[in-house]
Order: C-alpha cells, then structure tokens, then sequence
C-alpha cells in the first residue's frame, strides 16, 4: 500500500474526529465541514514520508486550517434576533434541530465561552483538554513554545470555568426550574411554562432582543407564557449557562452567543426575567459552565 493510500484510508477512518475537532474550533457544523475538506487539501498534497503518526498529524492539519479559518473572520454585522427565527440555519443547509442537538452534544455554554476565546488559546485548550494533543505538537501550530501553549491553554480553562458559582444551598433547585423552563419552551408546554412562573412575573427585554424604540415589560404568568411559545425556535439554539455566578439561559446559533435570559426564582417559581440581547451589554457578561 503506498502513502496516498494509507493517508486516504485514515482520513477516511478519522473523519469523525476530525470533525469533531473542527466543530469544537468552530462552533458551526458547515464551516467544521468546510475545514474537514479543506484539511484533506492540505494533507493529500503534503509530503507525508516522514510522518509516523497519521492521526495526530491530521488532527494538527485540522487544527491549523481551524485557527487559520479563526483569525479571519471579520466582525459579523448584529442582525435583529427574528433572523434566527424565520431562517435559522438555512445558510448552512442543516436541519436546525440536528444542528441544536449537535450544539447540545459539545454543551452549548462550553461552545459560547470557546467563542470568546483568542483563537490561540481556544486551540491549546481544545487540543489538548479535549483531544489529548501534547503541548510540544501544539506549540509549533502557534509559532509558540510549548511552555506557552500550556499557558494559552491554561488561561482558557480558568475562563470556561467562569466566575464561581454562589455557594447557596437552594443553587441546584434553581438550575432545576432554568433547566424545565428551557425543556418546556422547546417542547411548546404552555401549562408546564406558567406552572413555573408565579403569577405576578415580568419579564423586563432590551431594545434589541424584538428590537423596539423602547425596552419591552411584560406581566403576568399566562402573557409571559405566551411570549415563550412564540420563541421555541430560539429555544432550539438556547443552553443552560453559569452567567455572573447564576443559572441563566444563552441563546447562542453557530455558538455566537446572541442573547442571555437571567432568573429571579423565589420559593421554586420565577418571579422575574430579565432578557438581555444588546451587544454591549452581552459582551460584558461573565458565561461558565454548570457543573452536572
């Protein structure tokens, strides 16, 4: 069996993780095909004689397709979140519930903190926290010593963590009501929705989330309610999130996170939603990850 054979096989038998690679990277599944094809560009015209390791050699090659694809990308315009709602997914030609249960797979909050990341430090952590990729191959990846890399990927682990969560005994009731909050938007439970609101809730969105001239107060479970079911489209691309210390929602398509519903929970129903969807006040929010 020659070389281009061998490598053809394993790229073949590796596809999956590569793409694996490439969606944690990216957070998108198209552009983590898009850079799974362009890898194999790549690696069928590379020089491969001295290579001892072809998996670990393509998983390098994809993540140097991945950085690259990283650093180019050019500041989206912010588009009005109804966007998401009539075409959700239509430009990347994906079924949007396959591409939400890919999102929900990697962790939804994992993939909107990786997004934050300098592309440098999100390919030391993902490499070698998710793939066991050594510090010595990264290094070089990054024209950087493998020492740096380790801190690159060091420094990326403290901000997945994000800010401690309160240490409340009631922290894991509340994650519970944001957790069956979020399982009844997307399962449109209209009665299982205003059981968890108290009667008197309000519901407190930004200009940007409809957008609106004037921020949106809402009142009342059944209103509220309502307003919830009209979002299960949104609700498809929403994870449960450490925020500031909290449990939160963050509604994040292709992992770009767009807009974070905060909770005030009083005796196990949720007196208060404050959605927030301004770019300038969602890039100051602390995002982590809850711990199961």
């Amino acid at each position: 069996m020659d070389d281009r054979t061998a490598l053809a096989e394993r790229f073949e038998e590796d596809r999956s993780h590569l793409t694996a690679v490439a969606y944690r990277m990216l957070g998108s599944a198209s552009e983590a095909d898009d850079a799974v094809q362009e890898s194999w560009l790549r690696a069928s015209q590379a020089d491969i004689g001295d290579v001892r390791n072809l998996s670990g050699w393509l998983t390098t090659v994809v993540g140097r397709v991945c950085l690259n694809m990283l650093r180019s990308r050019r500041t989206r315009r912010e588009e009005p979140l109804d966007t998401y709602d009539r075409a959700q997914g239509s430009a990347e030609g994906r079924d949007p519930e396959q591409e939400a249960l890919l999102a929900d797979s990697v962790g939804l909050a994992l993939l909107v903190v990786l997004d934050r990341l300098a592309p440098a430090e999100r390919l030391a952590f993902v490499l070698h926290d998710m793939f066991a990729v050594p510090f010595s191959e990264i290094g070089p990846l990054l024209d950087r010593s493998p020492d740096t890399a380790r801190q690159l990927a060091s420094r990326a682990r403290r901000r997945v963590k994000g800010r401690t969560a309160s240490a409340d005994a009631d922290l894991s009731r509340r994650r519970r009501v944001v957790d069956a909050f979020l399982s009844a938007s997307r399962g449109g439970d209209f009665d299982a929705l205003v059981a968890l609101l108290h009667p008197d809730v309000v519901l407190h969105a930004d200009r940007s989330v409809i957008p609106t001239p004037e921020p949106v107060v809402v009142r009342g479970a059944h209103t509220v309610a309502e307003g919830a079911m009209a979002a299960t489209g949104r609700a498809l691309f929403t994870g449960v999130a450490l925020v500031d210390g909290k449990p939160a929602l963050a509604m994040a398509p292709m992992g770009r996170l767009r807009l974070v519903l905060g909770f005030t929970i009083v005796d196990g129903l949720i007196t208060e939603i404050d959605v927030v969807a301004d770019p300038d006040r969602v890039g100051v929010l602390d995002i982590g990850i809850l711990d199961d």
